[in-house]
């Protein structure tokens, strides 16, 4: 028969055995002992996530595997990955890992390895490449410690730096690493615990947990395992779990001073009126009763400075002499109520107990403690800036969280933590007693903050709500609305509403001249958005006015960045001369940051406009050196605009080789940014219509903002109109095909910039003669060539040059090649050579010339242009001359030939063999035998297998 619990005179605190967390435990030991595993623990605080962790860290079957842990802090310093690199110092002293060069990288984050670890490498120059290089580094030294187990407790309080690095390595860990991670969903920042969505690969075992509270029986076991009982009775067990609600750490704690009359009944402990957060706090409360004041002294210090702390540390808080201090907190320890969280450094198990105790204590001595934290935590080198200013905020010295708050926030933005010092900010915002100066100051920081980042959760919401803040004043209102235009520009159908704002901020900007040239030009700025032009000339008349009279180094160069850019964008003949008053470098020095940047982004600009009008040689040149200047600069921003650039280029000068899985990677770094993840989808949308994978091309192109082209980048979405009626066009869909040239064109000749029409303009003529409309080709091509009239664009030129030589072929084939043979060396001489390519096969096929088709088969081959060779190939054989390729013939045996490839590829899209027939201009039976092969060679039974 269960008995009543006695008191005894050392109540066990915690619980021998696992209770209720035994499914669990199986599950995951299941997997995590035979393969690669990711698991996620979900769990409200207190419900026991840190002890299963603890009992599969100890399971026997996981004692060979070496563990890395890692903890995720509330009030944490600025310091990137820091969770993942508390693991890796786990590493220190064992055996000496064969890492490649990329390893180093960790160098500078992880000194207790210098001895393993290889040099630093070179800077690459990007910040975005420089994380990547880390990120691989780090995957490269977990795969070397293996066989392990990462481990990364409360996720919720993450930084965005080390979700993304936990993304990098879950999305594919080493073969001989497993990785958990816990969280409490109720404390996330946002509704994802790795900050985006995530799905472990096939080849991964994935154990997704979330722990519930215990029921009654299971709160009866658990007591009984404290009590040192074989049970207790139900009805006790039900009044436990009720006050409890089943939450693990709650029903130790409250077991832990558990009291009991002289007949056996229950006191007021668990009486029905208490919550659980006060039944902890009355608990907390009871246990310290017993201990002495020096003892108590140093708890509550522990309480309220809220991280593991060292004896001396507590000590000078509480105001406790330094030579009883440690007795009293050994006292503390041996009773259970702090820890040895850290060496030498104590605290509480729980934040749950931590704050238990601090509650308990009254408003001026928690405020006398808090100055005790500050006055001890300022001496440390570095000093904690985010716990000073925590501290300085509860001890109402407002003053000091201010001057704490605002270096904190500096600090992080500095080590590129943008969302910890964005949290910073608006917290400091939030003190009612700020005066406008100081208002104002924020606000404007808070502002560039979150303008010159690009990794941050929704800046444009945190710029809305400092709108809303009566207390700015109209300057610092009008610079932080200039900022919110200028985010607003780079988000997805943002465009119109950056210009909004930013005609409400050049307004407001009256006592602030310098901004408001910054806005107006961009207002100027032809590329942003479906306003007409003739509507922008007027600002950027102004703009030019303005940059007249303007004297400052760093304006001057943010004015130039927007005027000759538009000027290149516009084919201005006389801008190249002007671009001599841009400075070729500054000093490289802390006092001209700003012209630095200013610089690289007129830099990058320039290569943009070159590449949009066909100055490909310039553009690279123009490219060199802004990306330089921008890594030296840390502007984030410029940098991925700069490599979208670079990727568009890339298209253009044929150096295709690996540049889908380049523009693929960028896109998943940069899909919230318009400006890049719009030129980067276009890039993709033209590699697969040349290839001949329809699905893919549409998904991307109608990404390029074809959908709403008032809010898009007006060259990127023109070109999507060009590629989408390509895609049609060669399935023989002209509907859809004429759709995208009228409303390519209608958008060409709303904005009025005609050197954008390069990539829409051959593909309209040919749409429009295959859809018989002859007249309106014509008349198109006449609108073209007077729009560019005397400009400076040479691939509109090569364009035009192309398209008269489409609408001569029906009447006059002579005239027609001479065309298209002037466009081919016009596109070879930007170079372009797959235009030139496109442009000469127009030439043979009008000359009968194939013998030259066979050989620009080749051509598109090596450009991986599948569907443009098999065309050409197929054009050959229907003319019965089939000359044998300039590679010969070889035998491939059981590697897949380059036609099986092209197979294997097409049915990885979800095509069938007629839909590839149609692509690769073969017999659906020829199809049919190469997927045979194909499956065959690669052991496959089904074509399900390679999708």
């Amino acid at each position: 028969m269960a008995r009543e619990p006695q008191r005894t005179s050392l109540v066990r605190t915690t619980s021998p055995v696992l209770v209720g967390r035994t499914e669990e435990l199986r599950a995951i030991l299941s997997t995590v002992t035979t393969r690669s595993t990711v698991v996620i623990i979900e769990g409200e605080a207190g419900v026991g996530k840190t002890r299963l962790v603890h009992e599969l860290l100890a399971h026997p079957s996981l004692a060979r595997r070496h563990a890395m842990v890692g903890h995720c802090h509330p009030l944490r310093e600025p310091f990137p990955f820091g969770a993942v690199i508390e693991a890796l110092r786990s590493l220190a002293g064992r055996p000496k890992p064969a890492l490649s060069p990329v390893g180093g990288a960790l160098r500078p984050l992880l000194p207790e390895l210098d001895d393993v670890l290889p040099p630093s490498p070179a800077p690459i120059g990007d910040p975005h490449a420089e994380r990547h290089r880390l990120l691989r580094a780090t995957r490269e030294l977990l795969a070397t410690a293996g066989p392990a187990l990462l481990v990364v407790e409360d996720l919720h309080w993450a930084d965005d730096s080390t979700r993304q690095m936990l993304r990098f390595v879950m999305s594919d860990p080493p073969p001989n690493l497993s990785v958990v991670v816990t969280y409490r969903r109720e404390d996330l920042a946002g509704d994802l615990p790795l900050g985006a969505a995530y799905r472990p690969p096939d080849h991964v075992a994935g154990v997704l947990l979330r722990l519930e509270p215990l029921v009654v029986p299971e709160v009866g076991e658990m007591a009984a395992a404290i009590l040192g009982d074989e049970s207790v009775p139900a009805r006790f067990a039900a009044r436990l779990h009720e006050r409890t609600a089943g939450i693990p750490f709650v029903v130790e704690e409250l077991l832990g001073t558990l009291r009991t009359t002289p007949d056996g009944l229950l006191d007021d402990a668990l009486s029905d009126d208490v919550e659980v957060p006060v039944l902890l706090r009355d608990a907390m409360a009871d246990r310290l009763a017993g201990l002495a004041d020096t003892t108590q002294r140093l708890v509550h210090a522990a309480a309220v400075l809220a991280a593991p702390a060292a004896v001396d540390t507590l000590a000078e808080v509480a105001g406790v002499a330094a030579d009883t201090a440690p007795d009293a907190l050994g006292t503390a320890v041996e009773c259970g109520v702090l820890f040895e969280l850290e060496p030498a450094r104590y605290g509480f198990r729980h934040t749950l107990a931590q704050q238990a105790v601090r509650d308990t204590l009254t408003g001026p001595a928690r405020q006398r403690l808090h100055v005790g934290a500050i006055e001890s935590l300022r001496e440390l080198d570095p000093p904690p800036l985010v716990r000073l200013a925590e501290h300085s905020r509860l001890a109402g010295r407002t003053e000091d969280w201010l001057r704490y708050g605002e270096q904190a926030a500096e600090l992080a933005g500095r080590v590129g933590d943008i969302a910890a010092a964005t949290r910073m900010l608006q917290r400091l915002l939030a003190e009612p007693s700020l005066s406008g100066a100081d208002v104002d100051r924020l606000a404007v920081a808070l502002g560039s903050l979150a303008y010159s980042g690009v990794d941050q959760h929704d800046p444009v919401t945190t710029l809305g709500r400092v709108l809303a803040d009566h207390r700015l004043s109209v300057a610092a209102r009008g610079e932080v609305r200039l900022f919110l235009g200028l985010l607003l520009v780079r988000q997805h159908g943002g465009i119109e509403a950056a210009r909004a704002e930013i005609r409400r901020a050049v307004g407001e900007l009256t006592e602030r001249p310098d901004l408001a040239a910054k806005g107006i030009a961009l207002l100027g700025t032809p590329f942003i958005g479906g306003t007409p032009f003739a509507e922008q000339q007027e600002w950027l008349a102004e703009a030019e006015r303005r940059l007249a009279a303007c004297e400052d180094p760093e304006l001057r160069i943010s004015l130039l960045a927007n005027l000759l850019g538009s000027r290149l964008h516009m084919g201005d003949p006389s801008v190249r001369a002007d671009l001599r008053a841009l400075p070729l470098s500054v000093g490289d020095t802390a006092d001209n940051v700003g012209e630095r940047r200013q610089l690289a982004r007129a830099r990058c600009n320039l290569a943009d406009a070159c590449t949009s009008v066909g100055h490909f040689r310039q553009a690279r040149e123009f490219l060199s050196t802004g990306l330089a200047l921008a890594a030296s600069a840390g502007s984030a921003f410029v940098t991925s605009t700069a490599q979208s650039t670079q990727v568009r280029l890339d298209w253009y000068l044929g150096a295709w080789d690996g540049l889908a899985d380049r523009a693929t990677h960028l896109l998943e770094d940069y899909r919230e940014l318009l400006p890049v993840a719009s030129e980067l989808s276009l890039v993709l949308g033209l590699l697969a219509v040349a290839r001949g994978e329809w699905t893919v091309a549409g998904t991307h192109l109608r990404a390029t903002g074809v959908e709403t082209p008032d809010d898009a980048i007006a060259p990127i979405a023109i070109g999507g109109f060009g590629g989408l009626a390509w895609a049609y066009l060669s399935q023989d869909e002209v509907g859809k095909a004429v759709a995208a040239v009228d409303d390519g064109v209608r958008v060409l000749r709303r904005k009025g910039v005609w050197s954008w029409a390069a990539d829409l303009a051959p593909v309209a003529v040919s749409t429009l003669l295959a859809a018989g409309r002859r007249e309106d080709a014509s008349g198109f091509v006449k609108e073209v060539a007077d729009g560019v009239a005397g400009r400076d664009a040479p691939l509109v030129h090569a364009a035009l040059e192309l398209c008269w030589g489409l609408l001569a072929e029906a009447d006059d084939p002579a005239r027609a090649i001479g065309h298209h043979r002037a466009a081919q060396a016009a596109y070879r001489e930007l170079p372009a050579p797959y235009l030139s390519a496109l442009a000469a096969e127009r030439a043979a096929t009008a000359a009968g010339d194939h013998e030259e088709i066979a050989a620009l088969a080749d051509v598109f081959a090596d450009l991986t242009a599948t569907r443009d060779a098999a065309r050409c190939r197929h054009d050959v054989r229907a003319h019965g001359a089939a000359p044998p390729s300039r590679r010969g013939r070889r035998g491939y045996g059981d590697q897949l030939s380059p036609r099986e490839q092209d197979v294997a590829r097409l049915v990885a899209q979800g095509m069938t063999n007629r839909e590839i027939a149609d692509v690769l201009y073969l017999s659906p039976r020829t199809v049919e035998q190469h997927v045979a092969k194909v499956l065959r060679k690669l052991g496959h039974k089904s074509r399900l297998d390679l999708t």
